[in-house]
C-alpha cells in the first residue's frame, strides 16, 4: 500500500494526471475495484480522494484484492505473482486470474495453492537442493500432484 488516497492504491505509480492522460475513468476504476469485490470500500469511503493509512485499513485479503486491481488498471503483458493470493478465497482467486488471462496478462505464479495450476500451462518446482521438475499442466499432472 503507498501513502495517499483510495485513487492513488489503484493507480500507484501513477498520477492523477497520468490516469487522466490515459484516458481512464473513475467509473473504470469503480470496475477495478468490483472485479476484485472491492467495490464496498469506495462506497463506505464516499470518495477517491479520501486518505487513511491503507496498511491498518485494509485486511490482508484487501491488501492482495487492491493490488491486484492495480494489476488490472496497469495491464503488463506479464505480471509475476507470489502468493498473491493466499489470504483470498479461492472464487475470487478464480475469478481474478481468469479476468487476467481474459485482458491478456501472462502470469508467472508463485504458490502452493493446486487450485491455480488450471490458470497455468507449465509448473516449475523446485526441491530445495538444487533440483527441479519443469512440465506441462496435465490431467495426469494435476491428479498426482507433480
Amino acid at each position: 500500500m503507498t501513502l495517499g488516497s483510495l485513487r492513488d492504491q489503484v493507480i500507484y505509480p501513477d498520477t492523477v494526471e497520468e490516469q487522466r492522460r490515459k484516458g481512464i475513468s473513475d467509473q473504470v476504476l469503480k470496475d477495478y475495484l468490483d472485479n476484485v469485490q472491492l467495490g464496498h470500500i469506495l462506497d463506505r469511503e464516499g470518495s477517491w480522494d479520501a486518505v487513511q493509512d491503507w496498511m491498518d485499513v485494509f485486511s490482508g485479503g484487501e491488501k492482495q484484492r487492491m493490488a491486484m486491481a492495480r494489476l488490472f488498471y496497469h495491464k503488463p503483458q506479464f505480471a509475476i505473482l507470489d502468493e498473491c493470493t493466499s489470504a483470498v478465497s479461492v472464487d475470487v482467486e478464480d475469478y481474478i486470474y481468469s479476468h487476467c488471462r481474459t485482458v491478456g496478462i501472462t502470469l508467472f505464479t508463485v504458490s502452493h495453492r493446486k487450485s491455480l495450476w488450471k490458470h497455468h500451462e507449465y509448473f516449475l518446482h523446485m526441491d530445495g537442493r538444487g533440483n527441479y521438475d519443469f512440465k506441462p499442466i496435465t490431467e495426469e499432472t494435476v491428479e498426482f500432484g507433480s
